[in-house]
């Protein structure tokens, strides 16, 4: 996990000089007259000079791998900073631990994907479908939630 918060703070420092890089680049070219997307062409100084959409996602983007960065580094440091996978002597399963329960041959799932697709087809396309996607969706969750509440498998 410590490579890959020390990754992160590189992407990190890489995001916010490539922020400040455009955010330079998007003055330099509002000085010039070049068209810009907020005032037509700009020479005069009437617009901002600054692209701001860019600029803002480049921006949140150095501060979201901020996060994860500073998110893997404390986790690194509360497991003792040496995972299981990084020890010669460790078992496979020291580092599996129960994940949950999964039912193996279920049918829900796969009826519960058709539904979610029909409902965003349906809210795209037409909403007729919306409605039968909605009514496949309800169905399908309500089935793969109570499944082991009936039939063979009955706890």
């Amino acid at each position: 996990m410590n490579a890959q918060a020390k990754m992160l703070w590189i992407l990190c420092a890489f995001f916010i000089a490539a922020d400040i890089t455009y955010v330079t680049w998007s003055i330099i070219q509002h000085n010039t007259g070049y068209v810009t997307q907020l005032g037509g062409t700009q020479g005069g100084g009437e617009g901002s000079p600054v692209e701001w959409v860019g600029a803002v996602a480049i921006g949140l983007a150095a501060i979201l791998s901020a996060f994860v960065a500073f998110y893997l580094g404390r986790t690194n440091k509360s497991v003792g900073g040496l995972l299981p996978e990084d020890r010669l002597d460790a078992n496979i399963d020291d580092g599996d631990p129960e994940q949950g329960f999964f039912s193996p041959w279920s049918w829900w799932p796969i009826m519960l994907a058709a539904g979610g697709a029909l409902l965003f087809m349906g809210i795209a396309i037409g909403v007729w479908i919306a409605f039968i996607g909605a009514a496949i969706t309800m169905i399908s969750l309500v089935g793969w939630v109570y499944e082991y509440y009936r039939g063979n498998f009955a706890r």
